[in-house]
């Protein structure tokens, strides 16, 4: 078979492999669709924790694919049967798997983290996986590409579902990626009466805003902060989120809240990247500032269920696709930063 192969710091390997077997308690998936995550970029520049400067690792945890071998130990699921994953495997026993929460076990293992992923022709799937109910089974008429994009929509509704939105709510996303696209669309569906994004890219402002935008602006073109107050009558955002791993959003972001407002501070920064944070503003306002990482499996299941009745389109972010020979140059491009999501398929040469 092939994949596509972290080999250290910037490189990105095509490389020949002996096809895998499933074990006793394992299933092996044929993998149809993979997207490549911002995760998958900050580890081919060398900045992830769990995975070192000089690791070999195939990456990818946005995956899709078909069962073609079953373990002997393995029930329920057969050969045929057409499958996602969800990438955070918790340790099952920690404090926070009891509360169901396995993208918070300190001890998480991960598809195209610290196992091989999604950028391969066949990929095995782990007994840890698989008695921890990470592997769904698709919906009929969900196609691999919409499947692999589960996992992102799945970690924007984490973010997402706190935040309590409702129709009376006024929307701010800044940022203007494929995860920005997913909030533009979550905010759609769930009624809210204004949604502004923000980018400083007139060419990707105007890529994304059909997605859900009823405002846009550019920041290299004026000052942010102006124009919320313009565009909201002076009252400011309900709403707000970081789609971008730049401090100066945060900052935006809090400036922009009104009373009562809510925030997810959902891209990182730069470890050891600090903000200053008005604290009196939190306190008078009532503000509520959260965060979010990964996504539980139940968050998954939620934005499967999302996707499977039509109220998201995950596709629609979706602006490049390429084939096996071409997965190095699909991870150039989205390194690159043009389009949104780039989808590699391992089964065709070419597309």
């Amino acid at each position: 078979m092939q994949a596509a192969v972290y080999t250290g710091k910037g490189v990105i390997a095509l490389q020949t492999r002996d096809n895998p077997r499933a074990g006793a308690d394992e299933v092996l998936v044929r993998i149809h669709a993979a997207s490549i995550c911002g995760t998958d970029l900050k580890i081919l520049r060398g900045g992830h924790f769990r995975v070192g400067p000089d690791e070999t690792r195939v990456l990818g945890h946005e995956l899709a694919g078909e069962i073609v071998e079953v373990g002997a130990h393995v029930g329920h699921w057969t050969v045929g049967q057409r499958v996602s994953v969800v990438p955070n495997i918790g340790c099952g026993h920690c404090a926070m798997c009891r509360k169901g929460l396995n993208n918070m076990c300190p001890d998480y293992r991960a598809f195209g983290i610290d196992i091989d992923g999604g950028f391969q022709q066949l990929m095995r799937v782990t007994p840890a996986a698989l008695y921890g109910g990470n592997l769904f089974e698709i919906p009929a008429g969900m196609n691999y590409e919409e499947a692999s994009l589960i996992e992102p929509l799945s970690c924007c509704f984490n973010a997402w579902k706190d935040l309590a939105v409702t129709p009376l709510d006024r929307v701010l996303i800044l940022g203007t990626g494929p995860i920005a696209g997913m909030f533009l669309q979550l905010a759609k569906a769930y009624g809210a009466r204004q949604v502004i994004v923000v980018g400083r890219r007139a060419a990707r402002l105007a890529e994304i805003a059909p997605l859900g935008a009823t405002d846009t602006v550019d920041s290299s073109a004026v000052d942010v902060l102006d124009e919320m107050q313009r565009l909201t009558g002076g009252r400011g955002v309900d709403v707000a989120l970081t789609c971008a791993p730049a401090p100066e959003l945060q900052v935006q972001a809090m400036a922009a809240l009104a009373r009562g407002g809510r925030m997810n501070f959902f891209s990182g920064l730069n470890k050891g990247t600090t903000v200053q944070i008005d604290t009196n503003k939190v306190h008078y306002w009532g503000l509520k500032l959260l965060g979010s990482t990964g996504s539980s499996i139940q968050d998954y299941a939620s934005a499967l269920q999302l996707v499977e009745s039509g109220q998201i389109k995950v596709t629609d972010v979706v602006t490049h696709r390429f084939g096996m020979a071409d997965a190095v140059a699909a991870f150039d491009h989205a390194l690159s930063g043009q389009g949104m999501k780039t989808i590699l398929y391992p089964q065709e040469a070419r597309l």
